[in-house]
């Protein structure tokens, strides 16, 4: 049985200074919306490759659904999208980011 994958881009407008802007998730929908990689891009489209994304943690937290994500629940900053796994793929093996830094319809 494959598995289930879901691929987001999460804008965060107005991020503290040191903290990605956008965060791309690979996130295993069979179990539990766990994160399997991600990939940090700061404001200057450097990017931090995240295979092990629960290994320093104290708590696992799946990651929420788009819709969640963008209800506000964890903040207004916050707009997600849903991506294809081949945009994942190139910037997870380019080890760099050209794409946008804001949300398109961020007000």
């Amino acid at each position: 049985m494959e598995e289930m994958m879901e691929y987001i881009k999460l804008f965060w407008e107005g991020a503290p200074e040191g903290e990605p802007v956008v965060i791309l998730y690979e996130i295993d929908t069979d179990h539990d919306r766990l994160a399997l990689r991600s990939i940090d891009v700061f404001l200057n489209r450097r990017t931090k490759n995240i295979e092990g994304f629960y290994a320093d943690v104290l708590e696992i937290t799946p990651i929420p659904t788009v819709e969640e994500l963008n209800a506000g629940v964890w903040g207004e900053e916050f707009r997600a999208y849903l991506i294809d796994k081949a945009d994942f793929e190139k910037v997870w093996k380019a080890r760099c980011y050209d794409d946008e830094l804001s949300a398109p319809d961020y007000k």
